[in-house]
Order: C-alpha cells, then structure tokens, then sequence
C-alpha cells in the first residue's frame, strides 16, 4: 500500500484559533494562508502571501503542486471571513480601552513602548508601557512650577491694608505716600466728589478720614501732643511723700542776692560774674539738719524779665532780696508783681544792715505800699534783717523758708515717672547740649527717655549743682542732663516716656502741631509793591552762652524803637561762634555779637579775611549800648541851612576861556566863592550845586556884598535865562543819636 505524505505550508509561527479551526472544516491537502493587514498603512489592509517553510523533501514537495492549485478557489471565501473577523476583534478592543484612551488624552501623557514591536507581542492582548522619560518628567515639573508662580503672582497683586495716621491737617500728596498711593489716583476721587485740589493742596482730618476708607486702608486719628501728655499725668499714682521746697532768690540788680546765696552755700558764685551781675539763672540744693533746700537764683537786671518769671511760676516760696540802704526798686516791684501772679508766699529779708546808712524799717514801710505786711505789724510776710557779708541772721532766714514749707505741705509722687521744668540750656564744647533741670514730681534715671519741647533724648548722664555723676535723681533736685538733641528753651516742660518709641511719637506730634499755622502767605498789592521802604533795618546775629541770655538780649533789643531804624535779629542760638554765622553776617552785612562765648579758630580767620567784626560782650547793657550806636550810624544826619543871599540874573555873556558868564546884580546879603548855591525859576528849583567863580570888572573875586554887581558861573551848568535868582546858603550837618 503506498504511504501517505502530509503537506503543510504555514505563514506564521502561532496560528490563531479561529484559523486552526477553519482548517479543521477544509480539506487536508488545502493551504490556509492568513492575509494580514499593515498596521502602518494608510489605506486598509492589503493581500500578502505569507512566507513558508521550505520543505525538506523537495521531491514531496513537486509532486503536490497541482492539489494545491486547486484548492485556491476556496482561499477567496476565507479571506473575506477573515476580514470580518479581524474587524469585529478591533472593534470589541477599541470599545474597552476608550475609557483609557480618553484620560490618556486629557493628561497629554502617550504610553511607550518597553521595546520594539513584534508580530507575537503585536498579537498578544498584554502590552507593556515603559517609564516616562527624564525630559517628559522635567517637563511636567515645569508646568507645575508655573501654574503655581501664576497663583503667587494673583496673591501678591492684592490691595495690602495700611494703617494711615490722619493729623488735624494733611496734604494730598503726604495722604497718597502715607496710603503708598499715586496722588493722581486722590486727586481723581476727589474730582469724582465735585472737590477740586491741587497735589500741595490741605484736607482737613475728616475729608482725608473718608478717602483713607474709600481706598479702602484703616484709619487712624493722631492724638495731639497736649492729650498724650495729659494721658501719661494721669496715670501718676498717688502714693506722695514729701519733698523738698524749691525757693527762688529775687530782687533788684546789686540787692545782695547771690551773696546770701553763697552764705548758705559756702561756696563763691559773684566772683565767677562779670561785673557782679547775675545773667545767667542758676539752681542750688543745700542740707539744713536732715532737710533739703533748693534754690534758684535769679537775675536782677531789667533785661531779664523773663527769668524772674519763669523763676517765679516754677518755686513754691519767693524769697526777696531787698537792700536795706537802697529800699524798693523797679525791679523789687515786678519781682513782687511775678510772686503774687505764681500764688507764691513770700519771705522778705532785708539785706546789708551792717551798713552805717542802713534803715530796715523804712523798707518795711515801703512794702506796705504792695500790700507786703511784716509779722510785728500784724501782718503775714515774714521779714528778717540779715546781713550776708557779717553771715548775721542767715539761720533766723533758713528757720523762716523752712517753717513756710512746713505750712505748705509740699508733696509728690517718687515712684512715677519724672517731669520738671527746664531752667536754662547751653552748648558746651566737648559735652554738647546740656540742659538744666529741676525735678518736680517722680525720679529721673540714667537712660531715661524724655521729652522737652520741640527736642528729645536719652538721659546719657545726669550731673548734680557740686558736679558729681547720679544715678538717680529725686523731686525738686536741679541737675544737668546730658544726651539731648538740641538745646531746649529756657521755660519748657520736661517729661519722661516709657521707651524710645513713645519719645519719638510725641516729639514727631509736637514738631507737625509747631509747622502748622506758621508762615502765613502775605499777599502783595499795588500800595504795599510801590510803598516807599522808609524805615532802615539793621540785621543782628547774637551767639551767647546760654539760651536764657539770648532770649534776654533778644528781648532787650527788640524794645529799642525808632521811625526810621529797626533792629532786626536774625539768628538768636546758643555756642561759640562759627563759620556759618560769620558767613551769614556777611552775606547780610549783619552785626555779629558774641555774648560770653568766644569765635572758633576757623571763624576767627574767616572773619579777617571777609573784615567782618566779632564785637564781644561779658555785660548785658554794654551789647545794648553799642545796638544803639550802630543804629544811630544808619540814621540820616539833620541837615540845617543857612540862606547867606541872593542875586537876580540881569544879562548874560559869552566869555571865550570860560563859556556862558550870568550877569547877576547881589539883591540880598552877600554872595561867597565857596558858598552852595541853588538856581530858581519862576519859582522851580532848576540847579542845586556849588558856585564855581565869582568875577567882579573882569577879576576873580571872593565875596560880593548887597547892590553890587557881578558875573557868577555855577558848576556843571550854563543854561542861564534873564531874571533867574541865584539863591547862596550855607548847610551844616549834626548827627542823629537814638
């Protein structure tokens, strides 16, 4: 029996089950050839005979041929099956991954494959991914990075709230920075307001209170520096204890006051004067058995009427200081007049009973006059005859201020914070600016912050009346404080703050409240722009030692009145003498004073070179003296003159040496050479000068009396008419003193 041979042509390694079952329904000596679809083409699948496997037996292989052949109608029918097949597998995956396919989509994130693509792995339903790469990873980062800089830069852009301090008065363009606003964008709302303003432009506290809000920034009303510091006085506590008196020496110049000070001091103060006058103020403390005593000593001189009242509102007990060879003064009456303006009792001691012309009780009677009734007259003054060059009575004295103390009941807070007055202040060289102080109420520290005026500071050291470093400083204790800003006015107030903060707040309140309401706007009008300067001013520069000096001087010389001449100061300060104000007084031709203080090296040279003066005074009515002078310089002289006579112009002639020659006849007085004359007609004045020569029968004369006949030519003028009078006089001039 002859062998059967199997033939088999296969395209693919793995058969599918649907084409292994299809070959089940064919005959066995039929070839299935699967015709795949290009998975990149474009246009569908394509018909591709797939590749066999050469058979071994080529023998076999040749004589089957012909079955094959014969079977390749029936491949057309399982080429379209297949199609059908094919299609409805893609179908069934593309439904179940379209889920994937969208979110894949939406993330912009395409899977990769591991490896390259096979026809096995193509076939199989497991497809592996790989990792997204480095770059598609830095990517992704990159966007997230900008997305959230984006949400940043949403969160910065938005309104900031500020907190706006709104004084009484405040401009546009301050408001705008205080908001961190554009002034425009102010400005702009107010247009829309119907209020028309310019960027310099003042709104009061209530409108800039609105547009604070409007622009939608907190407001806040400042407190004026008057409120903050009551604030801090009430909350003083109330646990008071008694505290030393603070006794003002007073009376007039050369009464002996700062003699019996230095009795009660030992100590040697009139030397250090010049003179023997007091000009500066001065506070004292002295021990009398376990109390203390503090006293100020004031000036006596006139000029100083504003130390003895400042002297006076700040004491609790005047004692005034009466010569008794001298009796009541001017000054002794306004010293009384201060003390009964302050409510302050008053102890009288009559001073330099030693002297021989001595006569206390007509002092007293003279007291009676001012209502100063002594205690043997059944009166409530205390008086008491003392004698500070003999030291007689000065216990009786001390018994007197210590006993009216007692009356009074002086008491304090120690505990708070302290406050006092300021007494006088100075610059000096090396310390800088010092301020003297007298304690009223709490207890002043070192490194204390203060408040005085339109200054501030640190306590950097506190310096009592014998020179000696404190620690601490208790009530109605005077002392120097170093550390100020600048030097303060004699009269301020004296206050201490919790911090440094507290401190800048009130003196930043006290120095916007002090710039408001000054230089107020003149406006000029056709009467005061065409006026006629009449008077002349005569510009000062003063420097002193000590704040209440210039103040005094300052005040001394602004009472010196006159029409014509008006003293005008223009720099009152304190220290020596600089560049700057030797600079000033020469670009102001100025008068430059130095009281008690001497030029620098610089200024010294400065002034020598531009011949500037430096007048220098120690005595106060000595720089009163020499104002006036200056003053009296820049008056006009009396000018007084005297008509000597007159002549009528008869003819005129031409003389070839000398030009136009008037032909006069002398009808008045005589007529000299050297002589002013002036030239009148019809009543005008028309020449003002000097005669030039007289000739009299063609010879130069001197003089040419009353009748006689002349030719008179006058100086820079030939314009000579017939009847014009020559007019002769005389002027002398005296100077004017103020």
């Amino acid at each position: 029996m002859e062998k059967k041979t199997k033939l088999t042509i296969s395209g693919i390694a793995k058969k599918s089950i649907e084409n292994i079952e299809l070959a089940k329904t064919k005959s066995k000596n039929s070839v299935v050839i699967e015709k795949k679809t290009n998975k990149f083409s474009s246009k569908g699948s394509f018909n591709r005979s797939s590749s066999y496997q050469k058979p071994r037996n080529n023998s076999l292989f040749s004589s089957k041929t012909s079955n094959v052949k014969k079977s390749f109608p029936s491949l057309s029918k399982s080429n379209d099956f297949e199609k059908r097949k094919l299609a409805e597998q893609r179908a069934t995956r593309r439904i179940k991954g379209e889920k994937n396919y969208k979110d894949t989509k939406d993330k912009n994130i395409s899977k990769k494959r591991e490896q390259k693509l096979t026809i096995s792995a193509a076939l199989s339903d497991k497809l592996e991914t790989r990792a997204r790469s480095i770059a598609s990873l830095k990517r992704a980062k990159q966007k997230e990075n900008r997305d959230l800089k984006k949400e940043e830069k949403q969160e910065n852009f938005k309104p900031i709230k500020r907190d706006v301090n709104i004084p009484e008065a405040i401009t546009v363009r301050e408001l705008a920075n205080r908001m961190a606003e554009q002034s425009s964008s102010v400005i702009k709302h107010l247009l829309g307001m119907g209020v028309t303003v310019t960027i310099n432009q003042t709104l009061a506290a209530d409108t800039a209170e609105y547009l604070v809000k409007e622009f939608d920034h907190n407001p806040i009303r400042e407190t004026k520096a008057e409120e903050i510091v009551q604030k801090i006085k009430d909350n003083r506590s109330d646990n008071l204890k008694n505290r030393p008196p603070i006794v003002t020496v007073m009376g007039h110049v050369d009464h002996g006051k700062t003699s019996v000070l230095d009795v009660l001091r030992s100590a040697n103060v009139v030397s250090g004067e010049f003179g023997g006058i007091t000009q500066h103020i001065g506070a004292y403390q002295i021990e009398n058995q376990k109390s203390k005593l503090t006293f100020i000593d004031t000036p006596g001189h006139a000029a100083f009427t504003e130390m003895r009242a400042r002297g006076s509102k700040l004491t609790d007990i005047v004692v005034l200081v009466v010569a008794a060879d001298d009796g009541v003064k001017p000054q002794t009456i306004e010293s009384i007049k201060h003390a009964k303006a302050a409510k302050v009792p008053i102890v009288v001691a009559v001073n330099k009973c030693d002297l021989p012309e001595a006569d206390p009780q007509k002092v007293k009677n003279q007291l009676l006059e001012y209502e100063l009734i002594a205690e043997e007259l059944s009166g409530e003054t205390l008086m008491v005859e003392i004698s500070a060059k003999t030291k007689k009575n000065i216990d009786k004295l001390v018994e007197a201020i210590v006993l009216q103390s007692e009356i009074l009941d002086l008491k304090t807070d120690f505990e708070s914070k302290a406050s006092g007055v300021v007494l006088e202040s100075k610059i000096d060289i090396g310390r800088g600016p010092v301020a003297t102080v007298i304690v009223t109420s709490g207890t002043l520290k070192k490194g204390d912050y203060f408040v005085s005026g339109l200054k501030w500071g640190k306590a950097r050291a506190l310096i009592d009346d014998k020179g000696k470093n404190l620690e601490e400083a208790f009530p109605s204790t005077p002392i120097e404080i170093l550390g100020i800003n600048g030097a303060a006015k004699s009269g301020d107030d004296f206050l201490v703050l919790n911090n440094e903060k507290e401190a800048k707040t009130l003196w930043e309140t006290r120095v916007d409240e002090s710039k408001q309401g000054k230089n107020p706007l003149t406006f000029a009008t056709q009467e005061s722009a065409f006026k006629d300067k009449v008077s002349e001013e005569l510009n000062i520069i003063v420097k002193s030692d000590v704040h209440g000096s210039s103040e005094a001087i300052k005040g001394a010389i602004n009472q010196i009145i006159h029409e014509e001449v008006k003293p005008k100061i223009i720099l009152s300060d304190i220290g020596m003498v600089t560049e700057t104000d030797v600079t000033l007084a020469k670009a102001s031709n100025a008068v430059l004073i130095a009281f008690n203080v001497k030029p620098s090296k610089e200024a010294k040279k400065l002034a020598e070179k531009e011949k500037i003066t430096i007048s220098s005074f120690n005595i106060i009515y000595e720089v009163l003296d020499y104002i006036k002078k200056r003053m009296s310089g820049l008056l006009a002289p009396d000018v007084q003159e005297k008509i000597i006579g007159s002549a009528e112009v008869l003819e005129i002639f031409k003389v070839s040496s000398i030009g136009k020659v008037a032909g006069s006849k002398v009808v008045e007085g005589e007529i000299l050479n050297t002589s002013s004359a002036r030239l009148i007609r019809d009543g005008a004045i028309v020449y003002t000068g000097k005669i030039n020569s007289i000739f009299r029968e063609k010879n130069q004369a001197k003089q040419v009396s009353t009748g006689q006949e002349c030719g008179i030519t006058l100086k820079d003028f030939s314009d000579y008419q017939k009847k014009d009078i020559i007019e002769v006089f005389n002027s002398t001039s005296t100077e004017r003193m103020i």
